[in-house]
């Protein structure tokens, strides 16, 4: 199974953030948006495992969230991966109670260190993914309509959980599967 760790983005986010992507859409001739019921904030990819990982997995993230009461995040501004200006991967930062993200991030590291599973050594960067492009190079004129998109008017995500998902490969799609949801407290 293909594991990973993640908080779910609330379906009464979703709706503004599919908005944002549809105006990408507008401005990236060859955007491909990622699809609303898989938006999330990936605290941890832990890959292929066998199946037999998942309570182990699920007892990772329950530990993880001991004393974390539920808090919010907002989507914060655009930028991508590698960078804005050459970006395959677009996505929206975090600002907030961030924090609590950084304490998540870290235990479940620590719990999956304990597994004897490699972590992510890059630095944490809180974001959601909102979709791919091939051969982006930005323009000055799309560099203004970013410059325009309003992240001032986006709500306030409540987090409330982390969840263990399962990532299904198929067809050049994924399929995500919620295995254990841990409640925050």
């Amino acid at each position: 199974m293909r594991f990973f760790i993640a908080l779910e983005i609330p379906e009464e986010n979703k709706k503004e953030l599919e908005d944002l992507e549809a105006k990408l859409a507008q401005i990236i001739p060859n955007f491909r948006p990622t699809d609303s019921g898989k938006l999330h904030l990936t605290f941890a990819f832990v890959g292929e495992q066998p199946e037999e990982w998942k309570k182990p997995l699920a007892e990772v993230i329950k530990q993880a969230v001991i004393g974390i009461k539920p808090f919010d995040i907002t989507p914060a501004y655009l930028d991508g991966f590698p960078n804005l200006h050459h970006a395959r991967i677009f996505w929206v930062s975090i600002k907030g109670d961030i924090d609590k993200l950084y304490i998540l991030k870290e235990r479940l590291k620590d719990g999956l260190a304990k597994l004897g599973l490699p972590s992510d050594e890059r630095r944490f960067v809180p974001h959601i993914a909102l979709g791919k492009v091939k051969n982006f190079t930005l323009t000055p004129d799309q560099e203004k309509e970013f410059e325009k998109i309003d992240f001032g008017s986006l709500s306030e995500v409540r987090v409330s959980s982390v969840k263990l998902f399962e990532s299904i490969p198929g067809h050049g799609f994924h399929k995500h599967n919620t295995l254990e949801t841990a409640e925050l407290a």
